[in-house]
């Protein structure tokens, strides 16, 4: 078999796999398989159910190997019998699944198309300048390093061919030193964009393990699409009962606390993160916010529209809330927050009863495009 035949058939693979992944997308969403098998550019992606080729028997009845005298059942080999019960063959042909490394990127190019999420036009893009090398040729002068070892060998042999010393029986190739080919670079400069996602999260008493852990999968598809997005992004982690701190994010998903509830201090926290470390010509800022509604007062909560207002909105693509179902909560904080801001695109509000409404509060919170 060619090469260029393994490639049309490695392709045609990727092709099935990526048509299976889509296919099963919500399912692998909403139970959070993809969860633990992240490494660190790609995700092994478990898919069922894709047809292995093999052999079939042929309708002629010509006999050959097995087809001797001897009834259907009959054991090949009268040795010793192996251990364990003998049980009867089966007509089925068996579930075949497989593993396969998807990188995160193509990963959460399959998120767009399943869920129609639009490109983002990242903020700020002629603010920053990053250079890169890129190759754009080959040339004959370079250092060893850069030695394009494949258009060497292609040169060497046309030399030895045209010269007549090639021997297809001794087929030896000996580069000399006009043979050798180096690839030619250019330094260019190009617009760079960075992000940065501020979670913040409710861990009072309220909050339960089943909320943390639609947090969890719904942040690890937000993080998926927007790092596909950006050149550069950042992730930084606030919770907060009736006070606010900043955390990593292990001690994020699985803190829990027992106080009250006050918005506000993690709206404060998140104004100062961004005022100190993000400025805003330079940084695309997504605030995310989960909660079950609770709130302490009506006070704390209008105290959370007006940093809103003056701090967080005039600095962020958007701002995004879900509120995550809990028989303890409230809901009441969402309908404030529509109530305030119900005419602002930059604010995103999304009502996340359980694990099966985490897809369509991921298409609320980017579908937007900002």
């Amino acid at each position: 078999m060619s090469i260029l035949n393994i490639q049309k058939d490695h392709s045609r693979f990727r092709q099935i796999v990526r048509g299976k992944i889509k296919q099963n997308l919500k399912k692998f969403i909403s139970k959070g398989e993809l969860m633990g098998r992240k490494g660190k550019d790609t995700v092994s992606v478990p898919v069922p159910q894709i047809e292995i080729p093999r052999f079939r028997f042929g309708s002629q009845q010509q006999g050959g190997v097995g087809q001797g005298e001897g009834d259907p059942g009959d054991p090949l080999d009268q040795g010793e019998p192996g251990e364990g019960e003998p049980g009867k063959a089966g007509k089925d042909a068996g579930e075949h699944g497989v593993e396969v490394d998807v990188s995160l990127d193509e990963l959460a190019e399959i998120l767009g198309e399943e869920l129609e999420l639009p490109r983002i036009l990242p903020r700020g893009l002629d603010k920053i300048q990053d250079t890169r090398d890129r190759y754009i040729g080959i040339r004959s002068a370079g250092p060893e390093s850069l030695r394009h070892f494949r258009r060497t060998f292609k040169q060497a042999l046309l030399r030895q061919i045209s010269s007549g010393i090639y021997d297809p029986k001794n087929p030896i190739i000996i580069p000399v030193r006009d043979d050798k080919r180096y690839r030619s670079w250019k330094t260019e400069a190009r617009p760079h964009s960075n992000a940065v996602i501020i979670y913040m999260m409710d861990v009072s008493g309220s909050m339960g393990d089943e909320q943390k852990e639609i947090v969890r999968i719904e942040s690890f598809w937000i993080d998926t699409w927007l790092r596909s997005q950006y050149d550069g992004i950042e992730s930084r982690y606030i919770i907060h009962d009736a006070a606010a701190r900043e955390v990593d994010r292990d001690t994020f998903f699985h803190t829990r606390e027992s106080g009250g509830t006050m918005i506000s201090s993690a709206y404060k926290l998140c104004a100062d993160l961004i005022d100190e470390s993000y400025p805003v010509t330079e940084w695309n800022i997504y605030p995310f916010h989960f909660s079950d509604g609770d709130n302490w007062s009506v006070d704390d909560t209008l105290e959370c529209m007006q940093l809103m207002k003056n701090r967080l909105l005039p600095k962020s693509n958007m701002f995004c809330y879900g509120q995550v179902e809990s028989p303890y909560g409230s809901g009441q904080f969402i309908k404030d927050l529509r109530e305030h801001f119900g005419g602002n695109d930059a604010v995103v509000t999304s009502e996340i009863k359980n694990k099966d409404g985490i897809v369509a509060s991921i298409k609320e919170f980017l579908g937007k495009g900002r």
